[in-house]
């Protein structure tokens, strides 16, 4: 499965999109979310970066500690 992923900054603690910084990458179609937000925050080079991880069943988002970005994964369809 192919996911989308955007990172960008926040103002006011939400997405404000001055500057975004988009991926694609790919999973099997059986992978769990710990996987598929693996292999987004390697996309992203924030891998070790601890955060808020909200699922919202269409739309992963994770928001970094003591960082005013964050980070949405979404199916490709």
């Amino acid at each position: 499965m192919k996911y989308n992923v955007e990172y960008t900054d926040t103002f006011g603690g939400e997405a404000n999109y001055c500057w975004v910084r988009r991926e694609a990458i790919e999973v099997p179609e059986n992978a769990k979310r710990s996987l598929i937000m693996r292999k987004a925050k390697a996309a992203m080079r924030l891998t070790g970066m601890r955060g808020v991880v909200t699922d919202m069943g269409d739309v992963i988002a994770f928001k970094p500690y003591k960082c005013c970005t964050v980070m949405f994964v979404t199916i490709e369809y």
